[in-house]
């Protein structure tokens, strides 16, 4: 009896970890310039679950990407999932997904 509980356990775990739906993409719409002249765009960027939640978090898992093209983040306008993405897509033009 003891072999099949230790055989029926791990099965178990893995059902109810592959019965656990996958976690949705999640997106941020923004604002960044550069200087010099200036220019400023809007733009659409996938972040991390962990940051979605939080716009100070997306603010800093974005910050570094922008900042490597030469841009400044202005502000994380909200965060979204795929659902509301293309409705955001035209607003974002060449910045969309971009970053």
């Amino acid at each position: 009896m003891k072999i099949i509980a230790h055989l029926i356990a791990p099965l178990a775990i893995t059902l109810a970890l592959a019965a656990t739906p996958a976690t949705a993409a999640c997106y941020a719409d923004y604002k960044a310039k550069q200087d010099g002249p200036l220019r400023l765009h809007y733009g659409v960027a996938q972040v991390s679950d962990t940051a979605c939640a939080d716009t100070g978090r997306a603010a800093a898992e974005l910050t570094p990407r922008l900042a490597q093209a030469g841009w400044t983040l202005l502000t994380i306008m909200s965060t979204f999932d795929e659902t509301a993405l293309q409705e955001k897509r035209a607003g974002a033009g060449d910045y969309f997904l971009r970053y």
